[in-house]
């Protein structure tokens, strides 16, 4: 295949799947919107209950009544703020019922949602509002002074709007650019106003090698990657999906709120995650199914809750993804808990999964594919899209061959906004690059299985060989002592880069020595992979997704670890 010159090209080709089913009923998101609306068989059934522990509150809404809100929201947006198809809102907001409100009114007019963490900081909140050139910002009121004070720099920004906790809108008011009253509103807007192509996300990717990139989604690539969700994990009418995650991130938006409104099902919207209330939540609720990153696996089974009084015989296992799984992790929750890790893989630039482990595998080939191997399995592509291992020139590897993770299918985002060095670099050959390591092994059916091993950027390149630091990271996790490890490398004069590992310990007045770690280390690990260098911190370095920040750590740690720069780490044995 002849390298594409016209970026455009590039990414329309990357959103083609010859063989893949893709087909929607819809034109238009409001036409699949009050496709739900409008089945007698949900008008009254709920779909979206909101809890926050901390205030001990439980909201719920039917169908109707979510449409009904949706709608009215949909046209004070337009009246109020004077928002209209092509616009972009940005979202500085926590996981509440408002947010979710806020995202499909949106979607009904043909706007864009700019989602912002409430956690980052100013300075990345400016970049993101200036960059998308978001004419409306939706903020909690904790953080309505911080932008108000931002938006005499961002002259695309007309209204800076406070959200309060009562389900309503506060509505204070920014520099005396609000349109009419919202009491006020004209004729409801028709099912043509939006169109599927038309962009609903510019997701802000967290952006720790430059400055972030906005991955354009479209309404297509929600619903597309939605159906492909549901028809993997078979869910249905009858299906109750939990987010715990948050939902200024894809996973929350489109595995569980789009997903279940999708299939007709319904979600139970956490405020956040909590331990002490996960598993009494999934009983209260019956919950069928529940998004996490490996993060959460292991909060869940540092607690180790009895779950002896809950009844959970509708609960059909975790999806996880985002993050980097451990085979280690894997074994002990599935050990302790009894419930299976639906594990699958994707990117905010392929909507968000496009992977994962067959539902139709018996115990016993589950628990292969997610532990013989150095890594678990990401499982299989979804229908949507196909995902190959290629080479640095293009061509596929051979089976097992190490070689990037490239996906191509209808999930596929429409580029990155505002960025055509970035869209030419990650758009070739007909492919999405997805810049992480990994490889595929095809089963007795001739189904190609996938394994993700690490971020091309992360890799160790130690003597001229590429080292995958989360094997290395499951094997310092595997220590009774160790709470948090991560792999790093360090320059070194020697091998080009040596291998460090940071250490949280369990318990900080008992961590584990140089020794120990060695010792745990010799056996599982060639000399070449055993890290030459212990450091010992009381941070547990994630991102608000649950993602490990290693270049970030690597980036911090550098000064630290440049006395061992000339140092030659040599084998004892």
């Amino acid at each position: 295949m002849s390298l594409l010159t016209d970026v455009h090209d590039r990414i329309e080709q990357a959103r083609e799947a010859p063989g893949c089913a893709s087909e929607l009923h819809w034109t238009s998101f409001v036409e699949f919107f009050r496709s739900r609306l409008y089945d007698p068989r949900l008008v009254t059934r709920n779909f979206l209950t909101y809890c926050d522990d901390d205030r001990n509150l439980r909201r719920t809404y039917s169908y109707a009544e979510f449409g009904t809100i949706v709608e009215r929201m949909a046209e004070m947006f337009h009246a109020k703020f004077g928002l209209t198809r092509g616009d972009r809102i940005a979202t500085v907001l926590f996981n509440h019922d408002l947010t979710a409100l806020t995202y499909f009114a949106a979607w009904t007019l043909g706007v864009a949602v700019v989602p912002i963490n409430v956690e980052e900081t100013p300075e990345k909140k400016r970049y993101i509002l200036e960059h998308s050139e978001a004419s409306v910002a939706l903020c909690w009121q904790d953080v309505y002074e911080e932008l108000n004070a931002l938006q005499s720099m961002l002259p695309a920004l007309r209204e800076v709007v406070a959200l309060g906790d009562g389900g309503i809108l506060d509505g204070k008011e920014t520099r005396g650019k609000s349109r009419k009253n919202s009491h006020a509103v004209g004729a409801r807007f028709a099912p043509g106003t939006s169109r599927l192509d038309d962009p609903a996300l510019i997701i802000y990717t967290s952006g720790t090698t430059g400055p972030p990139k906005g991955v354009i989604l479209t309404v297509a690539n929600l619903l597309i990657d939605a159906d492909a969700i549901a028809d993997r994990h078979g869910f249905g009418l009858t299906d109750r999906l939990m987010c715990v995650l948050p939902v200024h991130h894809v996973n929350g938006i489109v595995v569980t709120l789009m997903t279940p409104f999708y299939c007709k099902g319904s979600v139970v919207l956490n405020r956040k995650f909590k331990t002490g209330s996960f598993w009494r939540r999934l009983h209260d609720e019956q919950a069928t199914s529940v998004s996490v990153v490996p993060t959460l696996l292991e909060f869940l089974l540092d607690a180790d809750e009895d779950l002896a009084a809950y009844r959970l015989d509708r609960f059909g296992g975790v999806i996880c993804g985002a993050g980097p799984l451990l085979k280690d992790t894997a074994l002990r929750f599935e050990e302790r808990f009894g419930f299976p890790i639906r594990h699958g893989y994707g990117l905010s630039e392929t909507t968000c999964y496009s992977c994962f482990l067959p539902n139709d595998l018996t115990g016993e080939e589950h628990r292969h594919w997610l532990t013989d191997f150095d890594f678990p399995s990401i499982g299989t592509a979804l229908r949507h899209n196909e995902m190959a291992i290629l080479d640095e020139s293009g061509k596929a590897v051979a089976e097992q061959a190490r070689g990037e993770i490239c996906i191509r299918g209808r999930t596929v985002c429409a580029g990155y906004f505002k960025r055509d060095d970035a869209n030419e670099a990650a758009f070739q050959w007909g492919w999405f690059r997805s810049g992480d390591e990994g490889f595929c092994i095809a089963d007795d059916r001739g189904r190609p299985f996938f394994f993700i091993s690490g971020r091309l950027k992360e890799l160790i390149v130690r003597g001229g060989v590429n080292i995958s630091p989360l094997e290395i990271d499951d094997v310092l996790k595997g220590h009774p002592a160790v709470q948090f490890a991560m792999a790093l490398p360090f320059e070194n004069r020697y091998y080009g880069e040596e291998i460090a590992a940071y250490i949280v310990p369990k318990d900080p007045a008992s961590p584990p020595t140089e020794v120990d770690i060695r010792d745990h280390c010799r056996g599982r690990l060639p000399f070449a992979k055993q890290p030459k260098v212990l450091v010992m911190g009381t941070e547990v370095p994630y991102t608000s997704t649950g993602k490990p920040k290693r270049l970030e750590l690597k980036s911090r740690l550098a000064g630290t670890l440049a006395q061992y720069r000339d140092r030659q780490f040599k084998d004892p044995a």
